[in-house]
């Protein structure tokens, strides 16, 4: 966090944004690291008895589980630092939006978010131009996709088969401030950030 915020002291943000639990293997936290936020009161749950799951989809199902506020429909997850590493570790992170279809996740970089459309209904993604875009994608990622409509990209797609070894949508741009979507397939829409 402090990194996000550098004209702040950095202890001021570590002790500000906090987090409540830091759950996961504990494979990759620092003994240090463990033991300064176990000092401001974050519960550590060591959960390295599990390694079928990443530490992501560990913490996701504790969120879904124990959901701040009272309002478990309208849940969103935004995730910090889940892309722009080892692919395998990205590759397992766009799965926890599969596994997890039901939920509003959004995975962000440093140039880029990305998240979900499931085949279950037409989606609606409204651009804030000041901090997304133009650059936009279109993966299907689970299963290829027979149909997938757009509007308010620049080259739309219109009942378009999308598929690996074949066409995905990338490099295309956003032209208008919502974008519509239509598909037989779950899509994983990603757009860059700017910085």
């Amino acid at each position: 966090m402090p990194e996000l915020l550098p004209g702040e002291d950095p202890d001021e943000v570590r002790i500000r944004y906090k987090p409540d639990v830091i759950k996961g293997d504990m494979d990759s936290i620092r003994p240090e690291v463990k033991k300064y936020y176990s000092n401001l009161g974050a519960e550590i749950v060591d959960e390295s008895h599990d390694q079928d799951t990443t530490d992501l989809h560990k913490c996701v199902s504790f969120i879904t589980r124990n959901p701040p506020g009272s309002e478990k429909s309208n849940l969103h997850i935004l995730v910090l630092g889940a892309l722009g590493g080892r692919f395998d570790h990205e590759m397992g992170n766009i799965n926890v939006l599969y596994r997890f279809s039901n939920i509003r996740i959004i995975l962000l970089s440093d140039d880029c978010s990305i998240f979900l459309l499931p085949k279950t209904h037409s989606h609606e993604i409204h651009i804030e131009r000041s901090i997304e875009g133009p650059h936009c994608g279109l993966i299907p990622m689970g299963a290829p996709s027979a149909s997938t409509t757009t509007k308010g990209l620049r080259w739309n797609l219109n009942n378009t088969s999308m598929s690996y070894g074949g066409l995905i949508s990338t490099s295309n741009v956003v032209e208008e401030e919502t974008i519509r979507i239509t598909s037989d397939s779950d899509l994983i829409w990603t757009i860059s950030l700017r910085n």
